[in-house]
């Protein structure tokens, strides 16, 4: 039996050929009947459009690229999972490439366009480039940039508010009667702007609280690993004073930290508390599991998907946008302990915002 063909949804639809690819591809507008009957004769039909076909007719390649600085990074797996299948949703296939944070890499990709590069567009989360490299990119190469690095009017840019969700995060331990809170992963380079917004939420959440930071407690980490958070917890825990809680830059450094904090024979929280960044899985199994910033990564992936699509499918620029995608503090063990809070919705001492526990 052969495959249905456009032209047999066609006479089956009761259209002609041409109104049958505008409403698979999304093209000229069709009446909502229309479009229904047409859809309604590709279910029964089973059509399956030829995507290699109508890419090759369209001069497109069939494929996205996911450009990200590290793949043995949990946030960034996690992330990728979620682009991949929306990606193939929409008929195309994802290229992934790392780029170690190397900034003549990066630099290259986004100057050298999509054309030479063999892929229709870029999903990038640059490491290795600060905010005005950006603007040497190719103007026509279509672009969605994560993290936090701002739109420069020629791509999309898709992320949270990390100056909200690290003040939250910072708040959520001065709501618990913590007072020495040390920070880790503080970088304050060009190319480090997470860092810096997430040390901007810090500081504003001791000044809303009218409590003084310690900056020798704001430790700087050359990365967001275990390595780094462990190394910076061994130097906190060797002073005089120690803090009794720590915000770690990602759950990694959490990781990291906790490990270093149980070999020393301390507990968590009940000698130091700790609260992480991007909510990874290895978080939610840890012993004990680490309280983190949950950004909304399926979001994040989908309206990085949907933007770069509709960049490669317009016939004329598009200017940059800014979508902020939501984010939730998840309360869990390192800082709430073993025994369940009362009031699984409340967030104790926090800034009105609302945290549940896991």
């Amino acid at each position: 039996m052969r495959d249905a063909t456009l032209r047999d949804v066609a006479e089956l639809a009761g259209v002609s050929a041409r109104t049958v690819s505008n409403v698979v591809n999304g093209y000229a507008r069709v009446t909502e009947r229309t479009r229904e009957k047409v859809e309604r004769a590709i279910q029964e039909l089973g059509y399956r459009p030829n995507v290699l076909a109508r890419n090759l007719a369209n001069g497109r390649s069939g494929q996205i690229a996911v450009v990200v600085p590290y793949l043995d990074t949990p946030y960034f797996a996690e992330l990728l999972q979620a682009i991949i299948p929306r990606a193939r949703e929409r008929g195309y296939n994802v290229l992934i490439d790392q780029t170690d944070g190397d900034p003549a890499h990066e630099r290259e990709l986004i100057r050298r366009g999509a054309r030479a590069l063999l892929f229709d567009g870029m999903i990038f989360s640059p490491l290795g480039l600060a905010q005005e490299d950006l603007d040497d990119g190719d103007p026509a190469l279509p672009l969605v940039v994560l993290g936090e690095r701002s739109s420069n009017g020629t791509f999309d840019h898709v992320g949270i508010d990390d100056v909200a969700a690290s003040r939250e995060a910072t708040a959520h331990l001065i709501g618990l009667g913590r007072r020495r809170i040390a920070a880790i992963g503080d970088q304050p380079y060009p190319t480090g702007e997470a860092a810096q917004l997430r040390t901007l939420g810090y500081r504003q959440a001791h000044a809303e609280a009218g409590l003084p930071v310690d900056e020798s407690l704001v430790v700087r980490t050359p990365r967001f690993n275990r390595a780094d958070g462990s190394g910076a917890m061994r130097l906190l825990l060797d002073r005089d004073d120690p803090p009794d809680a720590v915000f770690c830059y990602s759950d990694l450094v959490a990781l990291g930290a906790l490990h270093e904090v149980l070999e020393r024979g301390l507990r968590v929280p009940e000698d130091i508390a700790l609260i992480g960044y991007d909510d990874i899985e290895e978080g939610r199994y840890s012993n004990p599991t680490i309280s983190t910033i949950s950004p909304d990564k399926v979001t994040i992936a989908t309206t990085a998907v949907e933007r770069l699509l509709a960049r490669i499918g317009s016939t004329g620029p598009l200017p940059g946008i800014e979508v902020r995608a939501a984010h939730e503090l998840v309360a869990r063990q390192s800082t709430l302990g073993r025994t369940p809070h009362p009031d699984r919705n409340v967030e104790p001492g926090g800034p009105g915002r609302s945290a549940h526990q896991v």
